[in-house]
């Protein structure tokens, strides 16, 4: 199995910035990709940024400019920094990762999900 945790949501004003952080354990083998998702209240979980194994990543339109996903191949770990944040990047952001386990059983792993709230 492979263990998400997250860390880093809390509120924050329009204009300010947050650090979201998530470290992956457990018997892994390869990781593909590392990614946050956002999940509004009463809307779906939306993806906000991804970067692969190769370092490409995709970014929702809404965040393009403002937030940054990087990750550390050595420690397992994905971060998002996000910047000139907006009432409307309210929500409880979820790190997601996928590759292959030891074994070489795919996994696709989820994240218990940290709340960041932005006031206007």
């Amino acid at each position: 199995q492979v263990q998400l945790v997250e860390s880093g949501g809390g509120l924050v004003q329009a204009g300010g910035s947050l650090r979201l952080s998530c470290a992956a354990s457990g018997s892994i083998f390869s990781i593909n990709a590392m990614g946050w998702y956002r999940q509004a209240p009463g809307k779906q979980r939306d993806l906000v940024a991804v970067i692969i194994s190769g370092g490409g990543t995709t970014y929702a339109d809404s965040v393009k400019g403002r937030f940054t996903i990087s990750r550390d191949n050595a420690k397992n770990t994905v971060s998002l920094q996000m910047n000139s944040l907006k009432p409307e990047d309210t929500g409880v952001y979820y790190c997601n990762v996928k590759g292959t386990e030891i074994g070489g059983r795919r996994y696709d792993s989820w994240g218990q999900g940290t709340q960041v709230t932005v006031s206007s």
